[in-house]
């Protein structure tokens, strides 16, 4: 269900962008979303089609970019994508890692005429 409040604060934003700029109508939303965010983009594009109706930026495309998942061994310091159900590093097999990429959520732009 979080993804009716993001969907809210995303078209709001757009909204005020688009406002900001003169723009008459919103064409398209780029959004980044990493796959440990949580977030189903199917219920975001369901819940913008609702929520857009009546305004500038109702008909609008969503566009996803989905960010993947990168982690850091924290003793060798080796940057990799973790595997299924592997999150040991690949180079010295260390399990204490961070997480640099996949928990994004976030609107890149939008495209307005």
């Amino acid at each position: 269900m979080h993804e009716f409040s993001i969907t809210e604060s995303m078209l709001s934003l757009a909204l005020e962008k688009a406002n900001e700029a003169s723009a008459g109508r919103i064409t398209r939303i780029n959004l980044v979303v990493g796959e440990l965010s949580g977030v189903v983009s199917e219920c975001v594009q369901f819940y913008f089609d609702a929520i857009s109706k009546g305004t500038i930026a109702s008909g609008a495309e969503l566009s996803f970019e989905t960010k993947p998942t990168t982690v850091r061994c924290h003793k060798c310091d080796n940057v990799f994508t973790p595997g299924d159900h592997n999150w040991a590093c690949p180079e010295c097999k260390e399990t204490s890692i961070e997480i640099v990429s996949g928990r994004e959520c976030h609107m890149e732009s939008i495209e307005v005429e």
